[in-house]
């Protein structure tokens, strides 16, 4: 071996080191913290490296090794964990595992009406360290160390006293002035000090306070006990509950099987928003096709015409609205559409004397929608469509002429049928591509209006994903995260099931085309 395969040896084993170290690291982090499903998969991975770079046999999965990576970390995970996440109750509310909604109730306290006070003094060092001294009524002094509370006398020569004869400094610790504590009430706030077992915390700006724990959880009957008022609140559908249905919050996610797919299929209010939003997106994705398809076909038989001058200028400019960015075409056709300043509506004033309330309305902003979406796909059946006739044989066309068939004869006889072959499992792949496009959607309207008497917040023009998104971020309830979820997965199964359609259809098309 030469000296640059030694070099290159020695570079990979000592790659391979520095990974495998960091590994253990990371592993030892997670296994502290209990997180064995991502240990497990750390520990996976890194066995599954070390094999494939130190074993000949698995020379072609060196290979192979970083596709799958990435197939798994941007497919296959996001597909599963939205799975995951149709089957929780993950919203608003109900964000947090049980264990940590459990920490966070400990943490509460309560001010009982007997508590005892006492007035401070703050004090901040150079570094930015905080410190109270704290006076009860009946003339004890505490000075924090940390979260305890220490008796001092403050006739100790290292407390150093102002005019007024309090103490103004002490060590390198200066007093804060009134409005100096202001800016820190944060700080001051988030002081968990203990005296004598009781928990002491600040009460008003000017006093501190004993405090009482709120909340313990009881683990053998997995429920919250109420140390205040001795009330139960059991763990019930995602929340701690009392008898009498007074929830505490927050809540916590827990597994709800396919509840969110039921309700999508079978509750009244769900149902029939997710109707009208399915049979919207089944209606803009046709329209879309059919209109884009058959404005490009004429254009593209236009254009195929030997006879037609200045075709190639034509061609240039027709495909102008395909090269552009389509968010850019999007929020220009918006401005056009502008009820009160757009381009159409003036147009229309000065000629019919009427206005469109063009995004406003549900219907006239459907219309718009349409529109815009096929002044941006036609371009490309445009393409497509000339490109297929002009693999379609001129003999055809003579053998036609000379047994009398008419243009249109001669179209729908030969032109479709040839075109079809080629044009329809793309016109199928363009109505799935168009069931998903967002961009448009959210860029012109946004969803919007708005639809009286919605339950969730799906506006006239929301199609299913943008439904979707704004069921995650924009509910009147909060981000009905596990409900968005399972539309998710039931727009994946739709897509699916589109484009198993369109293999079978091509297939079947090019079984046809064999015996053309």
């Amino acid at each position: 071996m030469g000296g640059r395969g030694v070099l290159a040896q020695g570079a990979k084993f000592g790659f391979l080191a520095l990974l495998n170290a960091a590994v253990l690291w990371a592993a030892i982090a997670l296994l502290l913290r209990g997180d064995y499903l991502f240990l497990a998969i750390l520990g996976v991975g890194a066995l599954v490296l070390n094999f494939v770079v130190l074993s000949r046999r698995a020379y072609p999965l060196r290979f192979l090794l970083p596709g799958l990576v990435f197939l798994f970390a941007m497919v296959v995970y996001p597909i599963g964990y939205t799975v995951y996440v149709s089957l929780t109750n993950l919203q608003t509310g109900n964000l947090l595992t049980k264990a940590q909604v459990v920490a966070q109730l400990e943490g509460r306290y309560y001010l009982p009406p007997d508590h005892e006070r006492f007035t401070y003094w703050a004090f901040r060092n150079d570094r930015g360290e905080l410190r109270v001294i704290l006076l009860a009524q009946d003339g004890r002094t505490y000075l924090s160390e940390g979260s305890e509370l220490l008796p001092v006398d403050l006739a100790d020569p290292r407390f150093i006293r102002g005019e007024d004869g309090t103490v103004v400094q002490f060590e390198t610790f200066r007093r804060l002035t009134l409005m100096e504590i202001y800016q820190s009430l944060p700080a001051l706030e988030r002081m968990a000090l203990v005296l004598e077992g009781k928990h002491v915390r600040l009460a008003t700006v000017r006093e501190f306070g004993t405090y009482l724990r709120k909340y313990e959880y009881l683990r053998e009957l997995d429920a919250i006990r109420d140390l205040e008022t001795g009330v139960l609140y059991a763990a019930r559908d995602g929340y701690f509950t009392s008898p009498d249905g007074v929830r505490i919050e927050p809540g916590f996610q827990i597994y709800i099987g396919f509840k969110n797919y039921v309700d999508v299929l079978t509750n009244p209010l769900i149902r029939s928003d997710f109707a009208r939003v399915f049979a919207w997106t089944v209606a803009w994705s046709f329209f879309t096709v059919f209109f884009s398809f058959w404005i490009g076909l004429g254009l593209a038989y236009l254009l195929n015409d030997p006879y037609v001058r200045g075709r190639f200028v034509y061609r240039s400019l027709l495909i102008v609205p395909y090269a552009m960015p389509a968010f850019i075409s999007a929020l220009v056709w918006a401005g056009l559409f502008n009820t009160d300043l757009g381009v159409i509506n003036r147009i229309l004033g000065t000629l019919f004397g009427t206005k469109v309330r063009w995004l406003q309305d549900p219907l006239w902003a459907r219309v718009a929608l349409i529109t815009i979406n096929v002044w941006l796909t036609y371009p490309y059946m445009m393409i497509v469509s000339l490109g297929a006739l002009q693999s379609i044989s001129k003999e055809l066309y003579e053998a036609a002429r000379v047994d009398g068939a008419t243009g249109w004869q001669r179209f729908w006889t030969i032109t479709m049928p040839l075109l079809w072959v080629s044009v329809a499992p793309l016109l199928i792949g363009s109505f799935a591509f168009t069931f998903n496009n967002f961009t448009i959607i959210w860029l012109v309207t946004a969803g919007r209006p708005a639809v009286l008497g919605a339950a969730t917040p799906a506006g006239a023009t929301d199609i299913l994903i943008s439904w979707t998104y704004r069921l995650a971020f924009e509910g009147d309830r909060g981000n009905q995260l596990g409900l968005a979820a399972a539309v998710s997965i039931i727009i994946f199964v739709i897509i699916a099931v589109i484009s198993g359609v369109n293999f079978r259809f091509t297939r079947a098309l090019e079984d046809v085309s064999r015996n053309v």
